[in-house]
């Protein structure tokens, strides 16, 4: 089936987001398209709907917001026939989407003076490959990076931004496990300061341990940055794995209130038939999703873009 038959394909998705999107686009997706191949709008057809967007992520407040606004334009006349029916649906995802967009901070780059992003977000979400990826997009964009490993309590996730640091040829600062994260981002906001740095990436641990401390060592860290630079850290950036579902929602209310997550990366796209966890995200917390992993490569990783990702989800080629 080519899904370009059903919708007004308007954003061409890039090949690794429609790539990373496929098991998406095949799964229930698909399923989602093929319930509009009927001749005319029911209450089944609503029911459908209904419980294949829950069933992809998206939840049920998320999932009711956007029948609601669906059965809205139906009753006002608007949409008249299935066909109608699946371009609104597109339409009305893409608007939730971007109204979380309009929620994203400017950012703004100077040479030689550290843009500081945070990244956040629990073990096994691929944070540490995040990071690199983010690296090496900055890298593409011209600008210098340093890593700062503040992940102190797993030796591992201090060894992995190393490997990757040598791998890209950026710095790396470290100190050993169990160190204090506080004095390792000292250290890094100075050498940030001294070298002249553009970017400036800080890893931190990866514990969902109780929220009162979580905070405590987040605000910890928020005051080091700030004795350096006191509007920083100028991006929060939470790592969410697609392939959690809702209880990535529950991971991105708790590092909101605990860091005040400004933007979110999500990840493992490729690993996931659903793929509707960025509509809750941006309806529920109206945090916007700013970049979208698809894959284990440095290059698997872009600036998200609303309607290229619902394009992504319902578009495929002529093989899908």
């Amino acid at each position: 089936m080519i899904f370009s038959r059903f919708f007004r394909r308007r954003t061409p998705p890039s090949p690794q987001l429609e790539s990373g999107l496929k098991r998406s686009r095949q799964g229930i997706f698909r399923q989602i398209v093929q319930l509009f191949e009927r001749s005319q709008i029911d209450r089944e057809l609503f029911d459908d709907l209904e419980a294949l967007l829950i069933q992809a992520d998206l939840g049920v407040a998320t999932t009711e917001a956007l029948l609601e606004r669906l059965q809205e334009r139906v009753r006002r006349g608007e949409v008249r026939d299935p066909v109608e029916a699946r371009e609104a649906l597109r339409e009305e995802m893409v608007a939730l989407l971007e109204a979380a967009m309009r929620n994203r901070r400017v950012k703004i780059y100077q040479r030689g003076v550290p843009f500081v992003s945070l990244v956040v977000g629990v073990n096994g979400t691929g944070k540490t490959t995040t990071i690199a990826k983010l690296a090496r997009y900055h890298l593409d964009q011209g600008r210098t990076v340093l890593l700062v490993a503040a992940d102190t309590f797993r030796a591992a996730a201090i060894d992995q931004l190393k490997a990757w640091g040598e791998r890209l040829g950026v710095p790396v600062i470290a100190h050993a496990p169990g160190a204090d994260p506080g004095a390792v981002v000292f250290d890094g906001m100075q050498a940030a300061h001294n070298r002249g740095i553009d970017v400036l990436l800080i890893d931190t641990a990866g514990r969902l341990h109780t929220k009162s401390n979580l905070m405590a060592e987040l605000a910890k860290i928020r005051r080091v940055i700030q004795r350096h630079v006191p509007d920083a850290p100028h991006e929060v950036l939470l790592v969410i794995d697609a392939t959690t579902g809702q209880n990535g929602l529950n991971q991105a209310r708790v590092f909101t209130e605990a860091a005040g997550v400004t933007d979110i990366a999500l990840t493992k796209l490729d690993g996931t038939a659903k793929g509707g966890i960025a509509f809750a995200i941006a309806r529920e917390l109206g945090i916007p999703i700013a970049y979208v992993g698809t894959g284990e490569k440095p290059t698997d990783f872009a600036e998200f873009d609303p309607e290229a990702y619902v394009d992504a989800l319902f578009f495929g080629d002529e093989e899908d």
